[in-house]
């Protein structure tokens, strides 16, 4: 076999491995996020949000916390809750929490990268939005916040009303089914598309590469000047623009970067990087304006440079910096008899369970939520790539073992 055939081999073999590490922590966040957004309605939350003060934005960070890590629910959720008359910041404050803060997120970055970056994703989710809070009572946009409210006024679009689940009815658990698989239709060409490429870079690129795209990669943690980690706070953000993949997607291209050498604050801008890619971007002009979108991506991406060198910075001081070393995702053995094999066939039972109180007992019941949607060119395009790879994983798969 030859040399490139025997990669690819191994690309999709690590792909695969890599998304049997996480399957078990997927399962119980996207569950126990289901579970949250039907028994939590949006009517409680526009009612505590209509204040620009430290009230409004902790409910509002509170309700990200609890709501969906998908980028593009969170837009749609953002929207209806700015539209019904929550303030800007708490709004901004709900935003940034629903990508940043919840809990399917830090359990996946606990499987790939370790207890640091756990702590990092919350502290550093609550920096962002502290910042983001300074920002616009600093810049005062009040001017561009009417506009964006008129011109929501304008959208005819409807929003459902959400009408309170008891958590003792069978069918407000029928909807949790239905949420759970509204929350895989939302990943899954993201998370495929993420891992595949995770994946490749892995087997293919050479750690040469990452030296020359981020200054001094590799270097001790706390030896980095200023000026170096800024450069990667920099280029994180940018490496995030060009993959376009959600935040779940882009954990296991994290931890690569940071098994290369990537600085942790380069890593932490990397996966604050998920509401300031185009495709987010976009949607926020389509719902608020254009003027209003690129403030709102300078106001996250001011927030996340400074969250992220901040936590690079305290982490040092502490000398709590994680060590590129103990990330070997690339060369684990990822399938054995141990506790994540059992975690993921007691999930993979849950999520039977699911399907079938969602789809064979609630049947009846026709559950939806506001969604974002990508656009149709994109969402296209992502369902090619997604399918461009099953067919690269399921060739690499024969190669490997036929």
């Amino acid at each position: 076999m030859s040399y490139f055939l025997q990669q690819w081999a191994q690309s999709a073999y690590t792909t695969v491995g890599f998304f049997w590490m996480a399957l078990w922590a997927f399962i119980l966040g996207y569950a126990l996020s289901s579970a949250i957004q039907i028994f939590v309605t949006r009517k409680r939350m526009e009612q505590a949000m209509g204040a620009a003060d430290l009230r409004s934005v902790a409910i509002g960070t509170f309700f990200g916390f609890i709501s969906s890590s998908c980028s593009f629910s969170a837009l749609a959720t953002t929207k209806a809750l700015f539209k019904k008359g929550a303030s800007f910041i708490a709004s901004m404050a709900f935003l940034l929490a629903s990508t940043n803060l919840v809990i399917e997120l830090g359990i996946i970055i606990s499987v790939f990268l370790g207890w640091q970056f756990v702590v990092g994703e919350y502290v550093g989710g609550i920096l962002l939005i502290a910042g983001a809070w300074a920002l616009v009572a600093a810049l005062r946009p009040k001017r561009l916040v009417q506009q964006a409210r008129e011109k929501l006024a304008g959208d005819q679009a409807h929003d459902p009303e959400e009408q309170a689940a008891s958590i003792a009815a069978l069918d407000s658990w029928a909807k949790v089914g239905q949420q759970y698989a509204m929350e895989w239709k939302m990943v899954w060409k993201d998370v495929t598309i993420g891992f595949t490429v995770a994946g490749i870079i892995a087997v293919f690129v050479p750690d040469r590469f990452f030296e020359a795209l981020f200054i001094n990669a590799g270097s001790d943690s706390g030896s980095y000047s200023f000026l170096e980690l800024l450069q990667h706070v920099v280029i994180g953000p940018v490496a995030a623009f060009l993959t376009f993949i959600g935040s779940m997607g882009n954990i296991p291209l994290a931890a690569l970067l940071f098994g290369k050498g990537v600085s942790f604050a380069g890593v932490m801008a990397f996966i604050f990087s998920d509401l300031v890619v185009f495709p987010v971007l976009r949607i926020n002009a389509k719902y608020y304006g254009w003027k209003m979108s690129l403030f709102i991506a300078g106001l996250l991406f001011a927030s996340l440079i400074g969250a992220s060198l901040l936590l690079h910075y305290g982490f040092n001081a502490f000398q709590a910096l994680p060590d590129p070393s103990a990330v070997t995702i690339h060369s684990q053995t990822f399938f054995a008899f141990d506790y994540t094999f059992f975690l993921n066939l007691a999930f993979l039972l849950i999520t039977g369970i699911l399907a079938y109180v969602g789809f064979v007992k609630g049947k009846h019941i026709h559950h939806h939520k506001p969604m974002a949607h990508k656009g149709k060119i994109l969402e296209r395009v992502l369902t090619v790539l997604a399918i461009i790879s099953y067919g690269w994983l399921v060739a690499g798969l024969l190669l490997k073992y036929i």
